[in-house]
């Protein structure tokens, strides 16, 4: 069996999806190369990246950078699993993932954009990145708090995955 080690985003995603997630989520997350306590407390490293951190200690650019691949990996490939529909929707998969790279693979796919992707709702599923039935904000809160951070990210993960859909 291949482990993440062996494989490149591309080969998961395609090209046009990873290149785009390479250009975001740096955006979304910023670059720190050192570990360190998030807003909320977790702790991170790099571009968001919450696995095996030494808070305080210093990375590379180059560590930062395979540690993003790996767990954009980590993350594409749960986020296709659940949501097999996304493969080859270059924007919806590209956002998909970085919302799972954020929220979680499981949180993810048991949400209701990931069934409404899976039941062919392209712009339901888009609408549920930061925004209710209700009509009210999701996915924008951690540990109780909205965070600027969240809705700036939600929205634009929204538009992007909006890219490209017919009206």
């Amino acid at each position: 069996m291949m482990t993440r080690k062996n494989k490149a985003l591309a080969g998961v995603t395609g090209a046009a999806a990873a290149a785009i997630l390479f250009a975001i989520v740096p955006q979304f997350e910023g670059t720190i190369l050192r570990g360190y306590l998030d807003p909320v407390g977790i702790p991170t490293k790099c571009m968001g990246d919450t696995t095996d951190v030494e808070v305080g200690r210093h990375y590379t650019e180059a560590e930062c950078r395979a540690s993003l691949e790996d767990e954009l990996i980590a993350h594409a490939e749960p986020v296709l699993a659940c949501v097999p529909q996304l493969a080859g929707r270059t924007y919806q998969l590209a956002a998909s993932v970085s919302f799972a790279y954020n929220i979680g693979s499981g949180a993810f796919c048991g949400s209701t954009a990931a069934r409404r992707f899976r039941a062919g709702d392209w712009w339901g599923g888009c609408k549920a990145f930061n925004e209710s039935d209700s009509g009210r904000p999701q996915w924008v809160t951690a540990r109780g708090r909205v965070l600027p951070g969240l809705v700036k990210r939600r929205a634009a993960e929204r538009a992007l995955c909006e890219t490209g859909l017919a009206p």
